[in-house]
């Protein structure tokens, strides 16, 4: 996906004017939708997702899903009384099989939730994405899918491309994993968990793990359907989680907003000293987003949860921060967006791992930032940030789609910036431009600025 073809170069961030002063609709949680396609496509009855995300990410797990034979029926339904309007995915377990090829893009929940669902399936399942994917860590999953009886072929790369030649089952059982460069290492295992043999036990050796909210969510939603798990927060041993073999439910899930999507919106109120209110806000949500609006208002600004959203409201001054973002790491590029633009320094802690997403987003970060006269520095496992006047200029995006929303908070209060290919918001957040535009009351292409 590349979206609208005027986004694919140089994009001028729009500035804003004043204040902003609006409501945005969010998409669905990538996390939530990806998550609910495994379990349903490994579920003992068919199940829907309702108000799913589309966008890049989710439509190559859709796709993977299919090919190792899985129905996805797509539909389209008006709002009826006490119920939910808008898109539903129908999700028809079948039998896994092969041979089968799944492209993951760089996709992280594809590259690693699939490869246990492929061991289930009978036959080869080949699986390759795009050149990033293969600098990823997939040591984890792989290892670990070997320890438990898999058979893949991947060159010992530890990496994509790999192939997994499924047997049609899997013992399962106990295993050790390192996963402290990817906490989705250990939601791979456990989503597949309940069709294994012998279930699993997965127990986590190495430095701490980050964002510990994605497991939380792995858990719960396996929980909802039907599976038992055994947690660390239950009263179980530390980084160890057991999950017991059992049919899965067939599930009818209207997917929440993404909550770390809504973060640029939320930044612009931050950052325009105005409002902006995220409807479908949820009172309880593992999704990491929901850390924003404690982070935030301790950056200047307030929030107030109604049954009509979430309102948040800048106060017209930006604070330093000193944060430990470990469990939320996805949401520093937005953070560190802000705290270029804040009144005092901010130091981002914890955060290591953001070396090894779709791209080294510390180093990205502290580029881009710096080239438009910022000063940024990273450390062992963040960056320190220093608020300097900043000017126009090219941010690049590497083909982040976490960096390309970061370009755009900052060209809020900075003329001239502008976004190379801000397209690769797709991979997450379907019609970016026009939702932001739309939010500034602006055309969704603006004539080019000088720099």
């Amino acid at each position: 996906m590349t979206g609208n073809p005027e986004h694919t170069a140089l994009w001028p961030a729009p500035s804003a004017s004043g204040p902003v002063d609006a409501t945005v609709t969010v998409p669905g949680s990538k996390s939530v939708t990806n998550r609910g396609l495994v379990l349903a496509a490994l579920a003992a009855e068919p199940g829907w997702l309702r108000r799913p995300l589309r966008s890049r990410d989710t439509l190559l797990m859709a796709e993977a899903l299919r090919a190792m034979g899985v129905g996805i029926e797509e539909t389209v339904s008006s709002a009826t009384a006490g119920g939910d309007g808008g898109e539903a995915w129908r999700i028809i377990p079948a039998g896994l099989h092969g041979p089968a090829t799944v492209d993951v893009g760089n996709a992280g929940t594809v590259m690693r939730f699939l490869p246990p669902v492929a061991a289930l399936a009978d036959g080869p399942v080949r699986f390759d994405g795009d050149p990033r994917s293969y600098e990823r860590p997939l040591h984890g999953v792989i290892d670990a899918l070997r320890a438990l009886g898999a058979r893949i072929d991947d060159d010992g790369r530890g990496a994509l491309p790999l192939t997994v030649h499924g047997g049609g089952a899997l013992d399962g059982g106990s295993v050790e994993i390192d996963a402290s460069s990817s906490s989705q290492f250990v939601s791979a295992l456990l989503l597949s968990a309940p069709r294994f043999n012998q279930g699993v036990e997965v127990r986590h050796v190495g430095a701490a793990l980050p964002s510990l909210p994605h497991i939380r969510m792995t858990v719960d939603m396996l929980r909802s359907a039907g599976a038992r798990v055994d947690t660390p927060e239950a009263g179980g041993e530390p980084n160890v989680w057991r999950v017991t073999p059992s049919a899965l439910l067939g599930r009818d899930l209207v997917v929440e907003p993404d909550l770390s999507n809504a973060q640029p919106f939320l930044a612009a109120a931050l950052v325009t000293g105005g409002r902006v209110t995220v409807p479908d806000w949820p009172e309880r949500t593992t999704q990491p987003g929901d850390a924003l609006r404690q982070i935030f208002t301790e950056m200047g600004g307030s929030c107030e949860l109604t049954d009509a959203g979430l309102t948040f409201t800048g106060s017209g001054r930006i604070h330093g921060i000193d944060v430990d973002l470990s469990e939320v790491g996805e949401l520093t590029p937005g953070i560190a967006a802000v705290a270029a633009l804040a009144d005092s320094e901010s130091v981002l802690r914890g955060v290591a791992h953001l070396r090894l997403h779709e791209t080294d987003r510390l180093a990205a970060l502290t580029k881009e930032i710096n080239g438009l006269g910022g000063d940024v520095t990273e450390t062992e496992d963040g960056l320190h940030i220093r608020p300097r006047p900043l000017h126009g200029g090219v941010f690049h995006t590497y083909d982040d789609h976490r960096l390309a929303t970061a370009a755009a908070i900052i060209g809020l209060a900075v003329e001239g910036v502008r976004v190379e290919n801000v397209a690769t918001t797709a991979k997450t957040l379907p019609d970016f431009p026009d939702l932001w535009s739309g939010m500034l009351g602006t055309s969704a292409v603006a004539p080019a600025r000088r720099a």
